[in-house]
């Protein structure tokens, strides 16, 4: 008997891998993103809103889509995508064409910075850390573009073309952390541009425009300079960071029948001195408070004259021997540590203004790692160099919405993880994205009394965020800029989430 094997016949079937999309879409409405947008001047005459387009590079971001390509084919495939951005066809070239047009992206991020300092949970408050460091962002398919520079990275040791970036990120006491500030430092010749100093000034200033209580400013040994030491204290702004090798520093003695003398000691001596005690301690103790440390830090006065002058004066600071740091750690496992750092077997100077509380100003310097701990998500989760666009509107477009989306995750991540008693309960930011934002699903759908009903099937592995879907999951499916009642739509798409 003769057989004969027919074409094979393919059926779509309802699955999506974005099952954590109508999450992310509340907790955009939340923020009044789209409205922020929209008053940036960021919109579009016609055809697909520019908030959509917007929103679509946040699930592609976080679905490790690394061009506009694979977002418009991730909204085409994907089931549950496709009944969100319905009726719109989000074609590639319509998100080509709107992020390379030249647009106010970053009034979008004073905007939101502004939009988080309004909401009680996300406010910076007295006490709270500010994160200031740089990073690359290695664009491997361009040469001499005018955001690009030939750079070392210090990780990798090796030059690259590549944006160099200067960022602020916020901590807060509550656990929650965010970015807030990015800006692009150019290599230009003769040093006539703007330094990274003046990139980090200009971002602290906007700060202020909407924050105006004390903060911290933890950082990292390259920004050890004390002009810009003074100008922190200046706008209220408390530092702290780790001494270098040839930072001058004095510690005031008293001798008998003598008045007070300030003589010059070394970082690294005063790190010897307090080594012994540092390490023959039977408790455990990682951290040796030194008193009547001081610096020269520069100060605008008036001559005899009356003209204007600078002048050192010796002011006093806070230095704290330190040993068994988390970045310390994570410097020997990756070998990124710098030769310029003041060290002795393994200890370190970290100095700060606040002579007055030492103990803070070193809990305050190990949240400094969090900025590091914020680059690796960024990279590894969410592409944050993956915008190979020659366009220079298209990178900013890309970094702003990438700190949007990294500002919905993480608090996201700081409601998953804020009741926990352990560090064996609650989850990862990557656990979080692979597990409940990028996770498979199955869309089902059936009518009832004119309502269309759409049914998620979660993955098993999705249980565990059971709670936190049931307190932000929309009630409509409806891609609007504002909440839909289903109630009042005889037409809407009412929207129920299962678990396997």
């Amino acid at each position: 008997m003769k057989q004969t094997l027919e074409q094979p016949r393919f059926r779509k079937l309802s699955q999506g891998e974005c099952a954590g999309a109508p999450i992310l879409r509340t907790l955009w409405e939340r923020f009044d993103f789209s409205l922020l947008l929209t008053q940036s001047g960021i919109f579009k005459r016609s055809g697909a809103p520019a908030w959509m387009l917007c929103f679509l590079y946040v699930v592609g971001l976080v679905s490790g889509c690394s061009s506009v390509v694979q977002m418009s084919q991730l909204a085409g495939r994907d089931a549950l995508l496709e009944l969100m951005f319905k009726p719109y066809a989000l074609a590639q070239y319509t998100l080509s064409r709107f992020f390379t047009t030249p647009f106010a992206w970053r009034t979008f991020g004073k905007k939101r910075v502004a939009r988080l300092q309004a909401d009680r949970e996300t406010a910076l408050q007295e006490g709270d850390v500010i994160n200031l460091d740089d990073t690359h962002s290695a664009h491997p398919y361009a040469k001499k573009l005018p955001f690009l520079c030939w750079l070392r990275d210090s990780s990798t040791k090796t030059y690259s073309w590549c944006m160099n970036l200067v960022v602020l990120q916020a901590v807060l006491q509550s656990g929650l952390e965010y970015p807030l500030f990015y800006s692009v430092w150019r290599k230009v010749e003769n040093d006539e541009g703007l330094s990274k100093f003046d990139l980090a000034m200009q971002m602290l200033l906007q700060l202020r425009e909407t924050v105006s209580c004390r903060l911290w400013v933890a950082m990292d040994r390259w920004y050890l300079k004390k002009e810009f030491f003074v100008f922190l204290q200046h706008h209220d702004y408390d530092w702290v960071t780790k001494a270098k090798r040839n930072t001058a520093l004095f510690r005031k003695t008293a001798e008998p029948g003598r008045r007070e003398r300030y003589v010059p000691v070394s970082a690294r001596q005063l790190i010897r001195e307090a080594y012994k005690r540092l390490a023959a301690s039977e408790n455990g103790l990682s951290a040796i408070v030194l008193t009547d440390i001081y610096m020269k830090l520069p100060r605008a006065t008036v001559g005899r004259r009356g003209q204007p002058v600078t002048k050192d004066r010796l002011e006093p600071i806070a230095a704290i021997v330190a040993t068994r740091l988390k970045e310390d750690e994570e410097e020997r496992i990756e070998g990124n540590g710098d030769d310029d750092t003041a060290t002795y077997k393994g200890a370190y100077l970290i100095i700060s203004n606040r002579h007055d509380a030492p103990t803070q100003a070193l809990k305050v310097y190990g949240k400094r790692w969090r900025v590091e701990v914020f680059f690796r998500a960024a990279k590894q989760e969410l592409g944050f160099e993956q915008c190979h666009s020659t366009s220079e509107s298209h990178q900013h477009a890309h970094m702003e919405l990438l700190f949007a989306t990294e500002t919905l995750l993480a608090y996201a991540l700081w409601q998953l993880n804020k009741e926990k008693t352990s560090d064996d309960e609650g989850c990862t930011h990557g656990e979080m994205v692979r597990c409940l934002f990028h996770t498979r699903c199955q869309i089902s759908r059936n009518t009832r009394k004119g309502i269309q009903r759409i049914y998620v099937d979660f993955d098993i592995e999705t249980k565990r965020f059971a709670s936190f879907i049931s307190a932000y999951w929309p009630k409509s499916i409806h891609m609007t800029w504002w909440p839909v009642s289903v109630s009042m739509d005889s037409v809407g798409f009412q929207l129920f989430q299962r678990s396997a």
